[in-house]
């Protein structure tokens, strides 16, 4: 897609805030503020472009297909999931939990020149990938007006 996303440190300080305070099980301070701004975690995508197709790849390690819901409403595509976390048992101690778990959710705007009801879905090996056909976009037609 056409559109960067810009690096916004103040997002990287309060990810880390959160990471801290979730680490200490305090409250998250942001709790309730905005529900689809920041999730425990995210999937890290790739998004190509070639002359006929737009490719996003998520990286969902752990999870199994059934485990992730791809949707297209009003030119938003939406990646959600959720990772479940192993529990503990008697026989089994954490000692170190480094891997992100909970729900996410990803979405991304789609530009005019695609068709939406192209999205095509595979996954393999932990890996998603969407493929959406590009289409030409709508031409605006003169429309001429009798003037009585």
């Amino acid at each position: 897609m056409s559109n960067l996303t810009r690096w916004n440190p103040v997002n990287e300080f309060e990810d880390l805030i959160s990471r801290y305070n979730r680490m200490l099980g305090l409250n998250n301070r942001n709790e309730g503020k905005d529900v689809f701004s920041r999730t425990d975690w995210a999937p890290a995508v790739d998004i190509k472009e070639t002359d006929q197709a737009f490719t996003i790849e998520a990286e969902l390690p752990g999870l199994a297909k059934q485990d992730v819901k791809v949707t297209v409403h009003d030119g938003v595509l939406s990646i959600e999931g959720e990772r479940k976390h192993e529990e503990e048992t008697k026989d089994k101690k954490h000692h170190r939990i480094e891997r992100y778990y909970g729900s996410f959710k990803r979405r991304f705007t789609l530009p005019d020149n695609v068709n939406e009801d192209s999205v095509k879905a595979s996954f393999k090996d932990g890996l998603l990938t969407l493929t959406i056909q590009k289409a030409e976009p709508e031409k605006p037609k003169a429309i001429e007006v009798e003037v009585k």
